[in-house]
């Protein structure tokens, strides 16, 4: 097919203001990706847009086993879904109140910012 340009299961973006470290989740404009390397700003990055990774979660956030994830970009980790949170993808097992990590299966899909 002369439209395929690739499977989307990583894609390289420019790495936003502030950098990034590798396995660190980052927003570019609408999407939501895992960075595979460490880059500068300004850097082609390379980013992991589905499969399921373990991120830094608000340690008093509740998300069940199979509950919506949200990314905070301002706080760089996840959290419940909540106001300017951007959807990520879904909990693949429980992480409670105490719990600094969540393991998380990406969406894949473009985000924005809840209100």
């Amino acid at each position: 097919m002369k439209t395929f340009i690739q499977n989307g299961a990583s894609i390289t973006v420019t790495t936003p203001a502030g950098g990034v470290t590798s396995g660190s989740g980052v927003i570019v404009g609408a999407l939501f990706g895992v960075a595979a390397t460490t880059a500068a700003e300004g850097e082609a990055l390379t980013v992991a847009t589905v499969g399921v990774y373990e991120l830094p979660k608000l340690s008093t956030a509740v998300i069940a086993a199979g509950g919506r994830v949200s990314w905070d970009a301002t706080a760089h980790r996840c959290d419940a879904p909540g106001a300017g949170r951007y959807p990520i993808g879904a909990a693949i097992e429980a992480a409670g109140n105490g719990a600094g990590t969540v393991k998380v299966r990406l969406d894949g899909v473009s985000t924005v910012a809840a209100s």
